[in-house]
């Protein structure tokens, strides 16, 4: 007889996910087995409609000694909160990895999405950002401008924040919001370079399609995560060749990373070999080389992340009696 079918929603998926300390380690643990593991992760299979503003990516990966892997529907439709509609929604279909069959959806409408690449943003600063850093700059003003802030703060002792958008009012939101519920201090910042200066950690959480940051200080860290696409770029390709780049999964950030772009400009050689963030976790190469290094890490997003917050929310959800179960 096949087993039930349990449909968590948005709704279940924020208490049993919250975006956490054990929502990091989980991701960080991926990123491990990235690079420990026989992981099957094809490419990203991607959608793009143009007219709307829209893509859509569909992820997956398979992890040794995991029950259940997760295939992923994103989509990103940037033209949707002038219609009064997040952007960003989505849903997972989790099925077993002994028997292929489906044992859970996750209508999360992105959440879980948001809470992974959250994570990895802040395994990225981890392991790459000095440790005595306290003041960050976020270039963009959206969910996981947020989501990559809150990220940040637990793994960094962040007491001073500034933010730049595109759309000021969107970024005075940000800080109001931010500021008065996180106990930071949250300045708007004119311009991008202008928040960037002076930062010990610099995110950028755009869909930017020409560089919005072309300088850092010494010593400065740089998640970049906007870049998830070809046509997408948030940094300028000079500012590559002189740092301390990172991939999530360096055969991707070849294709449609920041990397991408200095491949592009002639400033990084095709086949230039570099870390995965992995790799760093798991002790298989080094981080931050010095206290003045410039360290970026390209994070386009990779399906094992989707397959870890998958079973995690699964797990907690059998655990706590979670969802609904249907007999299909």
């Amino acid at each position: 007889m096949r087993p039930p079918v349990t449909i968590l929603t948005e709704a279940d998926l924020r208490v049993l996910v919250p975006l956490d300390l054990d929502a990091i380690n989980c991701i960080e643990s991926a990123f491990a087995a990235l690079a420990t593991k026989p992981v099957a992760m094809p490419e990203v299979l991607r959608l793009d409609i143009p007219e709307h503003r829209g893509e859509v990516d569909v992820k997956t990966a398979y992890i040794p000694g995991l029950d259940h892997f997760a295939i992923k529907i994103s989509p990103g439709f940037f033209g949707n909160p002038g219609l009064g509609l997040p952007s960003t929604n989505g849903m997972m279909v989790v099925l077993s990895a002994r028997t292929g069959l489906v044992e859970a959806l996750l209508l999360d409408n992105g959440y879980l999405t948001d809470v992974r690449t959250a994570a990895a943003g802040a395994v990225a600063a981890r392991h790459l950002a000095r440790e005595e850093a306290r003041v960050a700059a976020v270039l963009g003003a959206g969910m996981q401008a947020r989501m990559q802030l809150l990220a940040l703060k637990l793994v960094r002792r962040i007491h001073e924040v500034r933010v730049w958008a595109r759309d000021p009012d969107q970024a005075r939101c940000f800080a109001a919001e931010m500021g008065e519920a996180r106990g930071v201090t949250v300045t708007v910042s004119a311009t991008a370079m202008e928040a960037a200066r002076g930062a010990d950690v610099v995110l950028t959480t755009t869909p930017a399609t020409t560089p919005i940051l072309s300088d850092v200080a010494p010593g400065t860290h740089l998640t970049a995560m906007g870049s998830d696409a070809e046509h997408k770029n948030e940094l300028a390709p000079a500012l590559l060749a002189r740092a301390t780049y990172v991939a999530d999964r360096l055969a991707q950030t070849r294709r449609l990373g920041e990397l991408h772009h200095a491949i592009t400009a002639g400033l990084i050689a095709a086949d230039a070999d570099f870390p995965e963030l992995g790799q760093i976790v798991a002790g298989l190469a080094p981080g931050r080389p010095d206290a003045q290094a410039i360290t970026i890490a390209d994070l386009t997003g990779t399906g094992i992340q989707d397959t870890a917050i998958a079973a995690l929310a699964l797990s907690r959800a059998k655990a706590a009696g979670a969802g609904q179960r249907f007999t299909v």
